[in-house]
């Protein structure tokens, strides 16, 4: 699958395109700067180019840029995008000296998110932390993936089952990502009280 990673440069995208890579997937690192995309896809074995560029020909665009220019970034790259299949993966949060907060907004980025592109809008992969996701094996994790298209939403849950060595999960509509987003803050939080680096495993469920 041809997969762009709006973003790919920071943290989090760098994880990601790794994984996606060693899936076998065909990835394009994006950025504002296509020097510095290119500079970075060298690096790990992949293809970098402006963001307008790397979205060209793509199946799955990720938005993985900071939860703070996501909604910029989708607005800048809607055209380009066109009716492609975006997964967004940003959190907006608010960091206080009491822990970590979820965003003011009721309404998701993700959500925000589809009322600007014309492609179907699936959120994903809030529970998997760069650390866990981009070294050593694939993480002992669960992935959680909504969306209201059934078939974008199975392609990224196909994408998102070579990131984790548990299960991608389908977590119903595109309004649950009010909920995913909320999570990276209970997250966030754990990993800060325990000094651990957890994630979120589903019970119960048959393959």
């Amino acid at each position: 699958m041809k997969v762009a990673v709006v973003g790919g440069t920071g943290p989090f995208g760098r994880a990601l395109t790794l994984r996606l890579r060693d899936a076998g997937h065909e990835v394009t690192i994006g950025s504002r700067s296509a020097r510095r995309a290119r500079e970075v896809a060298e690096a790990l074995g992949v293809s970098g180019a402006a963001n307008t560029d790397a979205v060209d020909g793509t199946d799955v665009v990720v938005l993985a840029v900071n939860a703070d220019a996501v909604l910029d970034t989708a607005r800048e790259l809607a055209a380009a995008i066109d009716d492609r299949t975006v997964l967004s993966v940003a959190s907006e949060l608010r960091f206080s000296r009491e822990g970590v907060y979820p965003g003011p907004d009721e309404i998701s980025l993700a959500e925000r998110i589809a009322g600007i592109v014309s492609g179907p809008v699936v959120s994903g992969l809030h529970s998997l932390a760069a650390h866990t996701l981009g070294e050593g094996e694939p993480p002992e994790q669960d992935a959680l993936i909504c969306g209201d298209d059934e078939e974008a939403k199975r392609v990224v849950l196909e994408l998102a089952g070579g990131l984790v060595r548990g299960r991608a999960v389908d977590a119903g509509p595109l309004a649950g990502a009010r909920a995913l987003e909320g999570l990276t803050a209970v997250i966030v939080n754990i990993n800060r009280r325990y000094r651990a680096h957890a994630g979120l495993r589903v019970t119960g469920l048959r393959r």
